[in-house]
């Protein structure tokens, strides 16, 4: 049976990121039947990944940031053989989406790793946020957009709310939320090193959508302030000097160490 085809969808304004971005996956799927699609005019991310489907070819669909980088050479191979479990795949998302955050429910409801990185900063972080299984994560209700990945049927079905999300917040969170309530399989890759360049902005549009996303699900969600930005004890940093000690530390034991103990103090440190 022939390699699936991947699609990449990238919303981007900067052509210097684009044309790295590009050179990743270029790199990564080299040896696969594969396309990117980049979209440089979006009015909303929402918008722009639905242009995106639109004309994408491939059978798996990715939606990147971008301002990441991925280091796993196997990455081709890892979602090709996952999307036959699962329909979404993500790298850090949640088990029990409470509000409009995806780590607002804190441990032990995350899952998934990444590591950070800004320009001008001379280190790397490894953030963890939950890895108790390897290398996937089931049982996922919604995972961080800054790469998505999606069967094709899966994406076209769900699609993204452009009406509601006309802007660059919470596209993510309603598409693999409305994923997972649609009876679809989400999962988190703990597995595949992946470099981020930014940490999220929490500032008044966020907050704007957050709103949005509220009144969409309320019946769903648990916990309906939408200032609401982060859970207790979320995750674990660890702080690295390169690329290289962010591959020596991106190993199951060392993840699962690190989960054990942040959810052991977690622990111990919730309210009574």
């Amino acid at each position: 049976m022939p390699a699936p085809r991947i699609s990449v969808i990238v919303c981007s304004i900067d052509a210097m990121k684009f044309a790295r971005v590009s050179e990743c996956y270029e790199r990564l799927l080299a040896d696969r039947p594969h396309e990117i699609i980049g979209i440089h005019d979006a009015t909303s991310l929402a918008e722009g990944y639905n242009r995106g489907i639109a004309h994408a070819s491939g059978d798996i669909l990715v939606f990147s940031h971008d301002d990441i980088l991925i280091l796993d050479p196997d990455f081709p191979v890892k979602i090709s053989e996952r999307l036959k479990v699962y329909d979404v795949l993500g790298f850090a998302g949640t088990d029990k989406l409470t509000n409009a955050t995806w780590f607002c429910a804190g441990q032990p409801h995350t899952y998934g790793a990444v590591s950070h990185g800004k320009p001008g900063k001379s280190h790397l972080t490894l953030d963890v946020f939950g890895v108790s299984d390897w290398p996937t994560k089931g049982g996922i209700q919604a995972i961080d957009g800054f790469c998505m990945v999606a069967t094709r049927e899966t994406a076209q079905a769900i699609g993204f709310d452009a009406a509601t999300f006309d802007g660059f917040h919470l596209y993510d969170l309603d598409f693999s939320f409305s994923a997972y309530l649609a009876g679809r399989k989400l999962g988190v890759c703990c597995d595949i090193p992946i470099i981020h360049e930014s940490s999220g902005n929490f500032a008044d549009q966020h907050r704007h959508y957050a709103e949005r996303f509220i009144d969409k699900y309320n019946d769903y969600l648990e916990n309906t302030n939408a200032g609401a930005t982060n859970g207790e004890s979320a995750w674990r940093t660890i702080r690295l000097l390169d690329h290289h000690a962010l591959l020596r530390s991106w190993q199951p034991d060392l993840l699962k160490r690190a989960t054990i103990a942040m959810r052991r103090d977690s622990r111990s440190t919730a309210p009574e």
